[in-house]
C-alpha cells in the first residue's frame, strides 16, 4: 500500500509540474510580437504570437507605391514578422517540451525561420527590379 501512495504523490506532483509549466508557457506566449521593416522602411509590420497582424505602419513613400507593389511589399514584411514570431514560439516551447514529437508539431505549424534563404537577396536591389522579380516565400 506504501508504494501505491508513493506513485500516486509522485503522480500528483507531475501533474502539478505540467500545469504550472503550461500556465508559465501560456503567459510567454500571450507577451510575444514580431516586427519587421520592410528594406527601404516604408511598412512596418507587428504580429501577435498567431502570426495575426496587429498593427501596420506606412510611410509617404509607401503611399505613393502602385497598389500591386504596396501589396506585396506588405505581404513581404508580415511574413518576416510572422517568421520572426516563429522563431520565438519554438524557443519557447523547447524550453518546456524539450525536443520530440511536441517540438516538431509546432515547428511544422510555424513559418520557416528567419534567416532561411528563400532566394537572391534584394536589399541592393532598385524598386523596379524588386517588384518585377520577387522573392517567392512559399
Amino acid at each position: 500500500m506504501e508504494a501505491a501512495a508513493q506513485w500516486l504523490a509522485g503522480y500528483d506532483e507531475r501533474l502539478a509540474r505540467a500545469a504550472a509549466d503550461a500556465k508559465a508557457a501560456n503567459e510567454s506566449l500571450s507577451q510575444m510580437s514580431g516586427t519587421a521593416t520592410s528594406p527601404r522602411g516604408e511598412i512596418t509590420v507587428q504580429v501577435g504570437p498567431s502570426g495575426a497582424m496587429e498593427d501596420i505602419r506606412l510611410t509617404p513613400a509607401a503611399r505613393a507605391m502602385e497598389a500591386e507593389q504596396l501589396a506585396q511589399l506588405i505581404l513581404a514584411t508580415a511574413q518576416e514578422a510572422q517568421r520572426t514570431v516563429g522563431a520565438q514560439v519554438v524557443e519557447i516551447m523547447t524550453e518546456y517540451v524539450g525536443d520530440g514529437p511536441a517540438l516538431d508539431f509546432v515547428k511544422e505549424n510555424m513559418p520557416p525561420a528567419a534567416g532561411v534563404e528563400t532566394g537572391p537577396r534584394r536589399d541592393t536591389d532598385d524598386d523596379d527590379d524588386f517588384f518585377a522579380n520577387p522573392v517567392v516565400i512559399v
